[in-house]
């Protein structure tokens, strides 16, 4: 299984530089850093959220790179295990001296690197983390910049899209860590400006995915109107399964981080049909939005066979800007040079969607708008 894995993540490395143009004599690569859930629980979000970014980079390189200077990234799987992601970081900073990293996958993931002081100790910039939760961004950290609303917008909007449709008795199913918590606070506050708060709550242990009993029945008796789910595919799928086999006719709610393709296949389309999902990112099955024109164009062309989701859109668009400020920090970018850059990103446009930073200001966009699973397995907004 080791040289099975090796040898895929090889194929990584392979894709990523697929078609790289050749640097100016002498101009050493832009290492970029990125710690990710390539095994494990999550591990087809993983792969999703390299592919995105690993298609533009490779765009970027084979028209000239960065001032005559390809991009490379080093990656790393830590199988959304936060010491796993700790000690991958420190070992990617000490042996390959990347200028930023990007692209992380893990409330859970992230904090331990917070809880340890990593990125600042180190002076680096991690872009686009791969979670919403508010410890993340209260108060502000200096080294992190999001692109994705956070998990209290998401539950906000969905609560709101609920109780505006007539229904008030919600329950809350969450993963129990930093990631499902963060999501359940969300969920609580917009109840309580409703004058509402949830009829239960269910949670689940994390390295167990699939066991969700104990949230089925801390929730199925208090018969409420909508459940949002604040969970991982696996999690999502089996609760729904379960909750719709006792009868339950609650309104379901995803938070952005479920794929809906995985929720079809483990729930089956006849569960998953109506179940609404809030989204932090473009409608990337589409192109009338030019980024996500842009998006499935190099996907084809750089990532043929890999999948074209919210998240590898995501990961897309946080591979653009990273792009823009390295670009904006001249010939010989530094780490500082970067997070100054960042800094300064105002309202910047990757195609119909923006994003802006200040010095105070580390949360780039506040988007968020709901879809819904429906006939034929599609997805509706």
């Amino acid at each position: 299984m080791r040289l099975k894995n090796k040898h895929w993540l090889a194929m990584i490395a392979m894709a990523m530089t697929a078609g790289l143009a050749q640097a100016a004599p002498g101009r050493e690569d832009i290492v970029i850093g990125q710690v990710a859930p390539l095994t494990g629980v999550i591990a087809g979000t993983g792969d999703e959220y390299v592919a995105g970014g690993a298609a533009y980079f490779a765009h970027v390189n084979a028209n000239g790179g960065i001032y005559g200077r390809k991009i490379r990234v080093v990656l790393k799987d830590d199988s959304y295990k936060p010491d796993q992601t700790l000690a991958q970081t420190r070992q990617l900073l000490a042996e390959d001296k990347p200028l930023a990293l990007f692209g992380f996958v893990g409330t859970g993931n992230v904090l331990a690197l917070n809880k340890n002081k990593v990125l600042s100790d180190a002076g680096i910039a991690l872009l686009a983390p791969y979670t919403g939760a508010q410890d993340l961004r209260e108060p502000m950290n200096p080294n992190i910049f999001h692109i994705r609303a956070s998990y209290t917008d998401e539950t906000a909007r969905m609560v709101e899209h609920l109780h505006t449709i007539g229904l008030r008795r919600f329950a809350v199913m969450y993963q129990d860590d930093p990631f499902g918590k963060s999501g359940l606070a969300g969920a609580e506050s917009a109840m309580q400006k409703l004058g509402l708060q949830p009829v239960a709550r269910g949670g689940y242990d994390r390295t167990k995915p699939e066991d969700i009993d104990a949230a089925v029945a801390a929730i199925a008796p208090a018969n409420p109107d909508a459940i949002i789910m604040v969970a991982v595919n696996r999690a999502s799928a089996a609760f729904i399964k379960k909750m719709r086999a006792q009868g339950s006719k609650a309104r379901l709610f995803s938070i952005s981080v479920v794929n809906f393709k995985e929720l079809l296949k483990n729930a089956g389309e006849e569960n998953a049909r109506g179940i609404g999902i809030s989204q932090v990112m473009p409608y990337p099955y589409s192109t009338l939005v030019p980024v996500a024109r842009e998006f499935q164009t190099l996907m084809k062309k750089y990532q043929p066979e890999k999948v074209v989701s919210y998240a590898s859109m995501e990961s897309f668009i946080a591979a653009k800007i990273l792009v823009e400020a390295i670009q904006r920090s001249g010939a010989d970018p530094t780490r500082q040079k970067i997070i100054t850059q960042l800094d300064k990103m105002n309202s910047y446009d990757v195609g119909g969607f923006k994003v802006s930073f200040s010095p105070d200001n580390h949360v780039g966009s506040k988007f968020v708008e709901v879809t819904v699973i429906g006939r034929d397995g599609k997805l509706l907004r």
